[in-house]
């Protein structure tokens, strides 16, 4: 069915009043992309805005749901380029797809938060509200999208290449009831391949995944400027500390 001309009209509207708000985000700081601000910016008024949006807390998470899928591209642009990685960098040619595909998206991440760091904080940086209660959030759909892209590879790389882990009753029962049930959502998402995951592996994914947002987050926020003026060589050695952890061998950049 044709979308009419109002329909049209609107939703132009709200893109443009995104595009405003984000570029004032960029430029200017979180604190800056107000509803005023961005009325005054696009010749409306506050109150007008709230026929787009019905408060600034929504206006948000269309903000933090866009940048997730921006941000989604990117790794899945790095994933699929890398064979293209292994035929051009020597210490990845050998190494499975799998693998090169978890470095690229790695570093993918990382290029991408030192590049766009106040978008970064807007979805990275500030505390999570209970948004895993409401399913229609968008910045909850969108970023389970942006997770499940690096949940995919793990998932591969362990069906694929599977490392020693801790068996299920070496983990303190607390955190094992926890790990049950993040597995029985791994399951529901993808499928029941899920269901064979140890335990151990999906606290080792975490653990993964935790230190390489620390990581980024750290620079990005300038918190390792005490004693690193350039975090890069760090990033490479911990990457390569990461893999260990996952069973890759991945020596680091030069």
């Amino acid at each position: 069915m044709p979308v009419g001309r109002r329909e049209r009209v609107r939703a132009a509207t709200v893109d443009e009043i995104k595009a405003v708000a984000l570029r004032l985000l960029v430029e200017e700081g979180q604190e800056a992309a107000t509803l005023r601000a961005i009325a005054r910016e696009m010749g409306m008024t506050a109150p007008g805005l709230y026929r787009y949006f019905p408060s600034h807390e929504d206006l948000h998470k269309a903000l933090v749901a866009d940048t997730y899928d921006r941000i989604t591209a990117v790794l899945a642009q790095a994933r699929d380029g890398a064979e293209a990685a292994q035929a051009t960098e020597p210490m990845l040619a050998a190494k499975p797809l799998v693998v090169v595909q978890l470095v690229c998206v790695a570093k993918a991440f990382r290029d991408w938060a030192a590049a766009h760091p106040q978008e970064f904080r807007l979805v990275f940086g500030s505390p999570v509200p209970a948004l895993a209660q409401d399913a229609e959030d968008p910045a909850l759909a969108a970023g389970n999208r942006f997770g499940a892209l690096f949940t995919e590879i793990f998932l591969r790389l362990w069906a694929e290449y599977p490392f020693p882990v801790d068996p299920d009753d070496a983990l303190p029962e607390a955190l094992a009831v926890q790990l049950r049930d993040y597995r029985a959502v791994l399951v529901e998402l993808f499928g029941e391949g899920a269901a064979a995951l140890p335990l151990g592996a999906i606290d080792v994914y975490l653990r993964a995944w935790v230190q390489l947002y620390g990581l980024v987050a750290m620079d990005v926020f300038n918190h390792l400027h005490f004693c690193l003026s350039d975090a890069g060589p760090f990033f490479e050695t911990s990457l390569a500390a990461i893999g260990r952890s996952l069973g890759i061998v991945y020596v680091p950049e030069k």
